[in-house]
């Protein structure tokens, strides 16, 4: 959408103006006129190699975000500038260093989350919503992809309760945070090998578990497929599994289902 600008330029709207423009027109104080052209411009920025979302937070609550796998640091740094010309926030995952480095140069206020190798620029941070996000993880070699899921999370505005290392070679372990796990709106297990510990945790709350397979194990892991078969084959009823290493995945449905959790 676009509105015109001091100069007389065309700018897209944010969602709060947006809100704003429709409340407006309901109060009667904003003629339709008005309030169409808001809405005429093109939802999409052609960069030649990317054709930039500019509406996804309007219609999910959420601006795009940006897959560094398979991108230069120079395409990663030209659709952030282009997502933070409408957005407060922008959110890159699967970053390496030298896109990091890129994007650090061109805004100085991008913070690297080197474990979840996610990038994150906050400009005007979302208020946390009420209630908690779990994210639950088996073992130490799975946080990268369980910190995937909780930055996710975070950035769309989502108070996050990390519990790692709690495995079912030492089950004990979980049964120390229970009460934590089964206060939260929704949970995220994390786990590689034989990817059981989503079927415990989902045995023993009355929450939303969305389970993740990792790519962690030995050579009858198949990177992953022994988990995630074991985890869609699972007699806990209502888990909800993503796909192998997807802790971004997963973050975002948690988001979504705290919002709804919130009443949004």
């Amino acid at each position: 959408m676009t509105a015109r600008g001091n100069c007389g330029t065309l700018r897209l709207v944010t969602t709060s103006e947006a809100i704003k423009l429709l409340e407006g027109f309901r109060a009667g104080a904003l003629g339709r006129d008005k309030v169409l052209q808001a809405f005429q411009a093109a939802p999409v920025v052609d960069l030649g190699f990317a054709q930039v979302d500019t509406h996804r937070g309007l219609r999910r609550g959420f601006s795009e975000v940006i897959f560094g796998a398979g991108k230069t640091p120079d395409q990663v740094v030209r659709i952030a500038a282009k997502l933070l010309e409408h957005e407060h926030r922008v959110l890159v995952t699967r970053a390496t260093e030298e896109q990091a480095r890129a994007l650090r140069k061109k805004f100085k206020d991008t913070v690297h989350h080197k474990l979840a190798r996610c990038l994150a620029i906050e400009r005007k941070p979302l208020p946390k919503r009420p209630g908690t996000i779990a994210v639950v993880c088996a073992g130490t070699s799975d946080l990268p992809v369980a910190e995937e899921a909780a930055v996710t999370a975070d950035i769309m505005g989502n108070r996050i309760e990390r519990i790692a290392d709690v495995g079912v070679s030492g089950v004990h372990r979980l049964f120390g945070r229970l009460q934590s796990i089964q206060s939260a709106n929704a949970i995220i297990v994390v786990a590689g090998m034989e990817g059981a510990l989503p079927s415990v945790v989902a045995g023993l709350v009355a929450r939303p578990v969305i389970a993740v397979p990792t790519s962690i194990g030995y050579g009858a892991s198949f990177g992953g497929l022994a988990a995630l078969l074991g985890m869609l084959n699972s007699c806990s009823s209502g888990l909800t599994v993503v796909n192998i290493d997807n802790g971004f995945g997963a973050g975002y449905a948690a988001s979504q289902i705290n919002a709804l959790a919130a009443g949004e």
